[in-house]
C-alpha cells in the first residue's frame, strides 16, 4: 500500500506539473506546423491530442465550477441532523465509486476516438459528443468530492464531535462486510488497490477541509494545531481499519502475507512496461485502470479550492508561485525516478524480466483464431478441444508448453495482457529466446518519466 500510494501522488502531480507543459508543447508544434510538415499524415501525435484533451477539460471544467456556491453548500449541509448527514456520507461513498468505476472508460473512449485513423473527414465529428460526455463526467464528480469534503469539513467543525465519531465508526462497518467473505487473491488484489486510492482520495479531502478551515481563521497557525489532533485520528482510524481488515482476511481464507509482495511486483510490472518506448499508454492511465484513480476531478477541484483560498498580489507572491511550481516539478520528476528504479528492483525480484520484451500480439483483443488455437494445441501434444480464452475476467488454464509466446494471466501473478493470434510456438519460441536473451531493464526508456514519449 506503501508503494501504491506513491503511485498514486505520482499520477496526481503528473496533472499540476508536467500536463501544463506538454500541453504548450503540443501548442507550439501546432503553431510551428507549416515550417515543421506533417508526421505521418497527422497535425499532432496521439500523445499530444491526449494531452490537449486532457488540458481543455481541466480549464472547462476550472471554469464550470466557479459557478458552484460552496458556502451554501456548507450551509445547507450544516443544517441537515446527524443521522441524515452519516446517511448522505455513504451514499457519497458509494456514488464515488461507481463514478471511478465508468469515469475512465469514458475518458479512453475520448482519447481513443480523437487519436485514431480516420479514413473520412465526417469521422472526425465523432470526438465531439465524447468530448461533452468527458466534460460532464469531469465536472459531475468534482462536485461529487466537493460535496464529501464540505460533509467532511462540517463533521471537523461540529462542536461535540459526534459527526466526525460516526463517520470514523463508518470505517469499522468495512470490517463486517468484508471479512466474513470468501476472498480469492484476485480479489484481495482488487480490495488492496481500492483502498489505496480510497487512503489518498481521504488525504487529499483532509488537504481541502484544512485550506478552508484555514481560509476562515485569516490563516492563524494557532488554529491549524486546533484541526491536526482530529486530522491525525481520521487518518490512524483509516490505517487502523484496514490493517485488522486484511490481517482477518488472509487468515480466514488462508492466504499468506507474501502475497502482498506479487501484488506489488505486478504493480511495478504494470508501471515498467509502460516506461518502453513503444508503450501504448501513459502510466497515469494504467494507474486509473488498475486502481479507479482517476486524477482529473480530484485535480479540478483542488485547483479551485487552492485558487479561492490563497490569493496572490504583488511581484513577490507571484515568484513565490513560480518557485513553488519548480519545486512540484522536481517533487514529480524525483518520485518517478525513485518508483522506477524500485519497480525494476521488484520485477527483477520476481523474475518477471522476460515478459517485458515479447512482441505484441496483432489479433483483435478478447478473440483467438481458431486455426491459431488448433495449431498451437498440436504442437503442445493437446487434444482439439475448444480451449477458454485469456481475457481480464476469465483467467487462462496453464498450458504444457515451457516457452509461451504470450505472457500468461495467472491468478498467482496478477497480470492481464491482451490477448492474440497464437504463433507456430516451436518456431517462434526460439526467437523469443534469443530475443529476451540480449535484452535488459537498462534498455527503458527513461525519457517517458514525462508522459508517453514524444519523437
Amino acid at each position: 500500500m506503501f508503494f501504491g500510494f506513491f503511485l498514486c501522488l505520482d499520477a496526481f502531480l503528473y496533472v499540476f506539473t508536467l500536463l501544463p507543459l506538454r500541453v504548450l508543447l503540443a501548442f507550439i508544434r501546432f503553431i510551428t506546423l507549416p515550417c515543421c510538415g506533417l508526421s505521418d499524415g497527422r497535425l499532432l501525435q496521439p500523445a499530444q491530442v491526449c494531452d490537449i484533451l486532457k488540458g481543455v477539460i481541466l480549464v472547462i471544467c476550472y471554469f464550470m465550477m466557479h459557478y458552484v456556491d460552496y458556502s451554501m453548500m456548507y450551509h445547507l449541509i450544516r443544517g441537515q441532523s446527524v443521522i441524515k448527514l452519516y446517511i448522505i456520507y455513504n451514499m457519497l461513498e458509494v456514488a464515488d465509486r461507481l463514478f471511478s468505476s465508468f469515469g475512465q472508460d469514458i475518458l479512453d473512449a475520448l482519447y481513443w476516438t480523437a487519436t485514431e485513423h480516420k479514413e473520412r473527414k465526417r469521422a472526425h465529428l465523432g470526438v465531439i459528443p465524447h468530448f461533452f460526455m468527458a466534460v460532464l463526467y469531469v465536472f459531475l464528480h468534482a462536485i461529487l468530492i466537493l460535496v464529501q469534503a464540505t460533509t467532511l469539513n462540517v463533521a471537523f467543525n461540529s462542536h461535540n464531535k459526534s459527526l466526525l465519531t460516526i463517520m470514523m465508526s463508518n470505517n469499522f462497518v468495512e470490517i463486517k462486510g468484508s471479512v466474513f467473505k470468501k476472498f480469492e487473491k484476485n480479489n484481495l488484489f482488487q480490495m488492496s488497490n481500492s483502498d489505496i486510492k480510497e487512503r489518498f482520495t481521504n488525504y487529499v479531502l483532509l488537504l481541502i477541509v484544512c485550506l478552508r478551515n484555514m481560509e476562515q481563521f485569516s490563516w492563524n497557525p494557532d488554529h491549524l494545531w486546533v484541526l491536526f489532533p482530529d486530522v491525525c485520528m481520521v487518518i490512524a482510524s483509516e490505517i487502523a481499519v484496514d490493517v485488522v481488515k486484511h490481517a482477518f482476511i488472509t487468515k480466514f481464507n488462508d492466504i499468506t502475507a507474501d502475497v502482498y509482495s506479487e501484488y506489488r511486483a505486478s504493480l511495478a510490472f504494470e508501471l515498467v512496461s509502460s516506461r518502453q518506448k513503444n508503450a501504448y499508454t501513459d502510466y497515469s492511465d494504467s494507474v486509473s485502470r488498475r486502481m479507479g484513480f482517476i486524477p482529473l476531478p480530484l485535480a479540478v477541484l483542488l485547483i479551485r479550492v487552492v485558487t479561492s483560498s490563497v490569493k496572490v498580489q504583488g511581484v513577490l507572491a507571484y515568484a513565490c508561485v513560480v518557485l513553488f511550481y519548480f519545486g512540484l516539478i522536481t517533487l514529480k520528476v524525483l518520485n518517478s525516478i525513485l518508483l522506477l528504479g524500485k519497480s525494476c528492483q521488484y520485477v527483477k525480484e520476481a523474475k518477471m524480466e522476460d515478459k517485458l520484451f515479447q512482441s505484441p500480439p496483432t489479433a483483435t483483443p478478447g478473440k483467438t483464431p481458431r486455426k491459431a488455437q488448433n495449431k498451437s494445441k498440436t504442437n503442445q501434444g493437446v487434444p482439439t478441444d475448444d480451449a477458454p480464452s485469456t481475457s481480464v475476467t476469465n483467467q487462462p488454464a496453464r498450458q504444457n508448453s515451457t516457452v509461451p509466446l504470450l505472457v500468461q494471466s495467472n491468478p498467482d501473478q496478477f497480470l492481464t495482457t491482451p490477448d492474440g493470434e497464437e504463433k507456430d510456438i516451436t518456431q517462434d519460441g526460439t526467437e523469443l529466446k534469443h530475443r529476451s536473451a540480449n535484452k535488459d531493464l537498462l534498455e527503458i526508456d527513461r525519457f517517458t518519466i514525462c508522459g508517453n514519449r514524444i519523437d
